[in-house]
């Protein structure tokens, strides 16, 4: 089966080498452009494109799919099917027409939840149990496809986005390989998707990132997981940026004084106990602006904080 491949970040990594290992012909990888990144914001590969290049794979980056140029590349190769995976663009219906086999797509949730652009962050920020891997037959719509195949992974109580990322991209690319071989032998009976279930993934804005003080020790909890190891919550120490990587849940049983955001306690030993809404969490690892991310043991030999100090 002749393949082309298209993905971008560190997500489409696994899949692409399991087409790889599996003696698939990958005739292209198409990713998006190098982009500026870093302290002196040099252009970066994506992770794809190093890839494939150390595979000797033939590497497209168009800035626009429907640059006519491009568009005859693809025929010229004549792929039986276009894998996707994290792409970061929707494709148009003449790319979408051109495999034989169509283009298949490796999303990261049970479809239909979580369609859309984070899947795996909403997942983790609303607290899910569970996820899992949609290998879907793509259509014009915004992943509302024909499931192929589907595989369930359990979301721990203390598991970050970036744990569900790889897990569920190493999952992924077992998965899609196993899809591949049910297409090629005619043995798929594609499910179609009810809609009346779905749920959507929102990309991520600054004002996620933004830790409110008056929610719930749970639901803080689940942002702060959610949003590690990328974008990362925040919030105020004074004047400056606070980056929260992970906090554990205080428990009790007896109403404690204070106001959300509050800092009530703060030790070596004990991380930094700050009032929320309902409960109380426990900073345990935080980043200051300008400084390196530390455990809070570390961080307080720096910067000692005083019962009473408000987060903002």
């Amino acid at each position: 089966m002749k393949v082309v491949f298209m993905g971008t970040p560190d997500f489409a990594l696994p899949p692409l080498h399991a087409l790889v290992e599996n003696g698939y012909r990958v005739e292209a990888v198409v990713t998006q452009p190098d982009r500026p990144g870093g302290r002196g914001k040099k252009l970066r590969p994506p992770p794809v494109k190093t890839y494939a290049l150390q595979e000797n794979i033939q590497v497209l980056q168009p800035e626009k799919l429907l640059e006519p140029s491009f568009y005859q590349l693809l025929r010229d190769i004549k792929p039986d099917a276009i894998v996707v995976a994290a792409y970061g663009r929707i494709l148009p219906a003449r790319i979408l027409e051109l495999p034989r086999y169509g283009c298949i797509n490796v999303h990261a949730s049970m479809l239909p939840a979580y369609r859309g652009a984070a899947p795996i962050h909403r997942a983790v920020i609303n607290g899910e149990k569970e996820t899992g891997i949609t290998i879907m037959q793509m259509d014009a719509g915004l992943d509302t496809g024909d499931i192929i195949i589907q595989d369930k992974v359990p979301i721990g109580l203390d598991d970050t986005t970036g744990d569900v990322h790889d897990r569920l991209a190493e999952i992924g690319g077992g998965l899609l390989v196993t899809a591949l071989e049910l297409i090629a032998n005619g043995r798929i009976s594609p499910v179609k998707q009810d809609d009346n279930k779905s749920t959507y993934a929102h990309m991520l804005s600054a004002a996620d990132e933004i830790i409110n003080w008056e929610r719930d020790a749970l639901s803080i909890k689940n942002q702060v997981r959610g949003l590690n190891p990328w974008p990362v919550a925040r919030t105020r120490l004074k004047d400056k940026l606070l980056k929260v990587w992970r906090v554990d849940i205080q428990t009790t049983e007896r109403r404690v004084a204070g106001k959300p955001g509050q800092v009530l306690h703060a030790s070596a030993n004990r991380g930094i106990i700050v009032k929320t809404g309902s409960g109380m969490v426990i900073i345990k690892e935080l980043q200051l602006q300008g400084k390196k991310r530390m455990g809070v043991g570390d961080f307080l030999k720096g910067n000692p904080i005083s019962d009473g100090t408000e987060l903002a």
